[in-house]
């Protein structure tokens, strides 16, 4: 607790003197990004610490609009403000960030946005386009005023409630760029790939281990012993390089787009399928890799690295699930290879090794939290189910080598002097830990100490009860760390406890680790690479890329397992289902379903009258229910406007 009580003064003191600077205009101007609790953060333009503006001093800005803030002074009864830092409240909207958006048209010629940190309505003037209640609709705002903020209908998209319409709308409303069309495929499937020395692997055991469903391979394994007892786990990542050059028509397209984004049941890829396909390393096949040799000693220490351009020849393609039966119960199938069996121990034997040394070495941080996937068939419109995912040894396998890989190539860019852009976590900030320290002892009486130091934050992750609580407290604990973001100089990954970590292993699917790959066919060729400037940009372009795509990823999944439920009320209306308390607010219980990872509510009303007593929003000490209670819930009906699920205590 000294460390942290240090860190908060060191903070304290940074704010004063920030403060003090920024005395002499007491205005900033930034982009602002709005919650969906209403308030809003901030960024100054320049950099530096966000500033709060509360949702009563946000007038009439709107999420990504550039502002002009006049800061707050400190509160003089309230001497904690000098530690939550700066307050601002918005004195003019100095240009707008969008000019339109996606919403569900209702009753009264009223719009209902899809995105959360939107108004939650919006009242249309003029014609409606053809537009009928219950259709996604383009909007176009009106700014010029008529008593608030108004818009007009510029476009249909569809029916809210067919699987196409709903993921054209998320599509629409978060900008995604389209589809590749035919005459892409056509033109990227013709590219030949440029020429660079490379070394001949194809006699090597090659294996490719993927989710069942993977549309595409870009990273393969393989194994073998050196003279001095230890192994060799070659890393092998589609050189996709060797086909996308800066600057050429579709390394624009996938600097465009960032990443591959996976909405349920539509995949928008960052290159054309047709290139995809080509470049992907398939079974039977002679494949362009650039791969990393790894030398992990029998402690699990990766001792050296070599990277070099190769040409490998898949031996066997796998995917997580039967790979994970065979770690289970040895069960070998029969159509395997020779030799497929004994490499997949031997790679269990070296991850497992290398798991421990790092776990013991760098006291990295697991959140073993699930991921619910929603199962489409987009041809057919509909949805055919959901997915509960956990990380198993099958996965973790895979994911030690390409985190080994990934650190071993940030490393030898550093020294090389290469620019590089880095993944970066910085440590939570003293405020978040003390928030999240208050939260546990206040409503799950647990003890929690300085989360900001690794082996602290390990410990009480170990601790947690084995019970419906441990997601709640893990995913509150997620919240209280910072985003995960790209950068050009190689700042500490607090979560994984490593410095100099690239983004090597996905040059497929993410635009950084294709500007890795970029950057190291130029140094390897000995010609011109890129500088940290130009690097710059495409880091923070990809950060809020990722960013949006996040949030469409989370409104398309959401909305579809609204749907499923709608469907199991008019199925099995007396269904039951787990809940747990995540918020109290004044007008009710947040309640998260862990079924279907998804949050719902119920209202104060519903509550039995002896715990509706009391209930108040953000002070769990004067009211009935605590954050991790249970409750035993029944659907009472989808709210597809508000886009949420209401529920009643079935006892």
């Amino acid at each position: 607790m000294k460390k942290q009580r240090k860190q908060r003064l060191r903070r304290l003191a940074e704010r004063v003197l920030a403060r003090k600077e920024r005395k002499r205009t007491a205005e900033v101007t930034g982009t602002i990004k709005i919650t969906v609790g209403g308030f809003g953060f901030v960024t100054p333009d320049g950099g530096g610490d966000e500033i709060f503006v509360p949702a009563k001093f946000t007038a009439d800005a709107l999420d990504g609009d550039q502002v002009r803030l006049r800061l707050l002074p400190p509160r003089k009864d309230h001497p904690e403000d000098l530690e939550k830092g700066d307050v601002g409240k918005v004195e003019e909207v100095v240009s707008r960030g969008r000019t339109g958006f996606v919403g569900e048209l209702l009753a009264g010629s009223v719009v209902r946005p899809l995105n959360p940190r939107l108004p939650d309505e919006v009242k249309i003037y003029g014609a409606r386009k053809g537009a009928k209640r219950g259709d996604w609709v383009r909007v176009r705002y009106d700014f010029a005023g008529r008593g608030g903020l108004s818009g007009a209908i510029a476009g249909v998209i569809g029916r809210a409630g067919d699987i196409t319409a709903d993921l054209d709308a998320v599509m629409a409303e978060y900008d995604l760029p389209p589809r590749y069309g035919a005459a892409d495929d056509q033109a990227a499937a013709a590219i030949a790939p440029r020429e660079i020395g490379r070394t001949d692997c194809r006699d090597k055991l090659v294996l490719t281990i993927d989710p069942g469903d993977a549309k595409d391979f870009d990273d393969a394994l393989s194994l073998e012993r050196d003279g001095e007892g230890n192994w060799v786990v070659g890393v092998h990542i589609a050189d996709v390089a060797a086909y996308i050059a800066p600057k050429t028509r579709f390394d624009e397209a996938a600097r465009l787009r960032a990443f591959s984004c996976y909405l349920p049941g539509r995949t928008l890829p960052m290159l054309p399928p047709a290139l995809t396909a080509k470049i992907s390393m398939r079974q039977d096949a002679d494949s362009l890799a650039h791969s990393v040799f790894l030398t992990v000693t029998p402690a699990g220490e990766v001792r050296k690295s070599v990277r070099r351009h190769t040409l490998v020849r898949v031996t066997r393609r796998l995917n997580y699930d039967e790979v994970q039966k065979f770690l289970d119960g040895g069960t070998e199938d029969p159509a395997w290879r020779p030799g497929t069996a004994a490499a997949l121990r031997e790679l269990a034997a070296v991850t497992r090794a290398m798991r421990k040394f790092r776990s013991e070495r760098e006291r990295f941080i697991d959140l073993p939290l699930p991921e619910i996937r929603v199962l489409c068939d987009e041809t057919a419109n509909r949805i055919v189910g959901l997915e509960r995912r956990v990380s198993r040894e099958s996965e973790q396998l895979v994911e030690e080598c390409m985190l080994a890989a990934n650190q071993a190539v940030g490393l030898e860019m550093a020294r090389a002097g290469i620019a590089g852009i880095y993944r970066v976590h910085p440590a939570p900030e003293p405020e978040k830990t003390m928030e999240f320290s208050d939260m546990m002892h206040e409503n799950f009486h647990l003890s929690v100490g300085d989360i900001s130091d690794r082996g602290t934050c390990r410990e009480f992750i170990a601790a947690l009860p084995d019970d419906g609580r441990k997601e709640v407290i893990l995913n509150l604990l997620l919240r209280s760390l910072a985003r995960a973001s790209y950068s050009v100089k190689g700042d500490i990954h607090f979560a994984l406890g490593k410095t100099f970590y690239a983004h090597f292993t996905s040059p497929i699917r993410r635009y950084p680790d294709l500007t890795v790959h970029q950057q190291l066919w130029n140094f390897d060729r000995r010609t011109r690479t890129r500088g940290g400037g130009t690097l710059e940009s495409i880091a923070a372009w990809a950060g809020e890329q990722e960013e949006n795509i996040d949030a469409a990823c989370f409104a398309a999944a959401d909305r579809l397992k609204l749907r499923l439920l709608e469907e199991e009320l008019t199925a099995r209306a007396d269904r039951l289902y787990d809940g747990i308390v995540t918020k109290i607010t004044s007008g009710g219980l947040q309640v998260e379903v862990a079924e279907f990872g998804i949050y719902g509510f119920v209202e104060k009303e519903r509550l039995p009258r002896r715990r509706r007593d009391g209930l108040r929003a953000g002070d769990p000490r004067d009211s009935a229910w605590k954050i991790g209670d249970y409750i035993c819930l029944r659907l009472s009906r989808i709210d597809f406007a508000r886009g949420s699920a209401l529920f009643l205590p079935a006892r």
